[in-house]
């Protein structure tokens, strides 16, 4: 039982949360019908993610075995069979698409989209360095404009580019590992790695740390923002949101540690802490306005 939970990869379902970002950045986040439909959303978002993990899994077999630490997953070690990784990758699909269409037959659109997505990166666009970074960055977009399209509110333009640009600096981190690994081991873990070297990786993460701060501040002072959620106070949010990314670049750079960012997120404390003062700060300035400091 354990290889197969290890094959659906729950762990890595934490993604699928970003289909609540445009719920919460609403003020609605407690109208429990819109709350009800993306927890549905975000389980048929979640089978078909495994669906296609299992997918990518089944391809890079041969990779993942000369891999230190992916040699363990199911499929690579054979603690699974292939032909009941497949079975289960279907039934998966078939769940997911088919509640999703019931659901709000928009969403199952931008599944499908999702899905073909990430087809094609497992079938080859993973090997094209650069494009392999921008696919999982959209894979994120795709899911706050699920979350959108469920909950019928309308994305900011400054959140489709916040959650861009955090996507991107997520999966330049990553390939920083996968490079440190081969100058480490001398192998090429994925094509994809002969297109980057540390250099450009970290002028990269740079950029985008930069880029992101900027763009969320900008995001907390515009006109229309302290229009639609009626305060100015969003700009107190900054803090945690500056401290979450001064300690990831911190376990990149300092501890060399930039593996998934779902492991990071699971067993950081300083990270978990930051996310929690975060969400608290801002159901405070949206949610406590009854509270005098906040009025």
């Amino acid at each position: 039982m354990k290889a197969y939970i290890q094959l659906i990869r729950p762990k890595d379902w934490a993604k699928n949360l970003f289909l609540f970002v445009p719920l919460f950045f609403s003020g609605e986040f407690f109208n429990t019908e819109k709350l009800l439909q993306l927890a549905v959303g975000f389980v048929c978002f979640s089978l078909v993610a495994s669906c296609i993990y299992i997918m990518n899994d089944y391809r890079d077999i041969d990779d993942d075995k000369k891999h230190p630490i992916k040699k363990f997953r199911p499929l690579a070690s054979g603690a699974v069979n292939k032909s009941t990784a497949v079975i289960i990758a279907i039934l998966f699909l078939i769940i997911g698409f088919g509640a999703a269409w019931f659901l709000r037959d928009k969403f199952m659109f931008i599944l499908g989209i999702y899905f073909l997505l990430n087809v094609g990166y497992s079938f080859g666009l993973k090997n094209i360095p650069i494009l392999d970074i921008f696919i999982i960055a959209i894979g994120f977009v795709l899911r706050i404009k699920g979350g959108s399209v469920i909950s019928l509110i309308p994305l900011s333009e400054w959140i489709v580019i916040m959650v861009f640009l955090l996507a991107l600096f997520l999966a330049f981190a990553k390939r920083r590992d996968d490079v440190l690994l081969k100058l480490s081991s001398g192998d090429d873990m994925r094509k994809s790695v002969k297109g980057y070297n540390l250099e450009f990786i970290n002028n990269a993460i740079s950029l985008i740390c930069a880029v992101i701060i900027v763009a969320y501040f900008m995001y907390t002072m515009a006109p229309e923002t302290k229009e639609r959620l009626q305060t100015y106070r969003l700009y107190y949010t900054c803090l945690f949101v500056m401290a979450g990314i001064f300690r990831y670049l911190q376990l990149v750079f300092v501890q060399q540690n930039s593996q998934s960012p779902t492991k990071i997120l699971y067993k950081d404390r300083f990270i978990q802490v930051t996310i929690l003062l975060w969400v608290l700060s801002f159901y405070v300035i949206l949610y406590a306005k009854d509270i005098t400091l906040f009025q």
